[in-house]
């Protein structure tokens, strides 16, 4: 990608952050501060309010509604939001993939305890599974087209062992939804055209 590109596209993500500060009225924001600095602000406050709220339903629920990887979709949804592995058909079916792949290399490796990487030497089932889960999952993304990176996060917390219970697995992909929600109610306050499912083909 070249520099002009670049500026180009960070000049687009930044749209959405200036048609908010309007709508809100607060546009001498930009007039006093540096555009970076306000969608910093812009960027770190929706992101804190998502994953709270997440993170407010695990401690009620009792059940693991916040994970690693749930941190670099929420980036995306309001960094980058109009772009493709950002979109929900992308989030929600990237997720998806690397829960059904994770827990695929999980079981195939005998579905080993994560206590059992405690002791010392090689843990090879452990090495196995992961490999597998993360090489499954890049592959079915990019045949089924739904790329998102975070995903392959998702899919090495499977198979690692560290959230494997089955059950677990429809607890992960609803935290995915629910963050996929927040993102499209936030970024169309925002004034976003944020895409209800597949973000078109320019």
């Amino acid at each position: 990608m070249s520099n002009s590109d670049a500026h180009r596209n960070a000049n687009t993500n930044f749209a959405h952050v200036e048609l908010l500060l309007e709508r809100l009225r607060l546009p001498f924001l930009l007039r006093h501060l540096p555009s970076k600095l306000v969608w910093t602000t812009y960027v770190c406050i929706n992101c804190f309010i998502s994953i709270a709220l997440l993170a407010l339903l695990a401690e009620v629920s009792g059940s693991p509604f916040v994970f690693p990887s749930l941190g670099p979709t929420a980036y995306l949804f309001f960094f980058s939001p109009l772009a493709e592995v950002s979109s929900p058909r992308n989030t929600i079916l990237g997720h998806a993939v690397g829960l059904i792949c994770g827990y695929g290399a999980f079981w195939v490796t005998g579905m080993h305890a994560f206590s059992q990487a405690t002791g010392q030497g090689i843990y090879w089932p452990r090495i196995f599974a992961a490999a597998l889960a993360l090489a499954a999952t890049g592959a079915l993304m990019v045949l089924f087209s739904v790329s998102h990176p975070p995903a392959g996060a998702t899919t090495l917390i499977v198979a690692l062992g560290i959230l494997a219970k089955f059950q677990y697995l429809f607890v992960i992909e609803a935290a995915v939804v629910l963050l996929t929600i927040q993102a499209w109610v936030f970024n169309h306050l925002a004034g976003l055209p944020y895409p209800k499912w597949h973000t078109p083909k320019g």
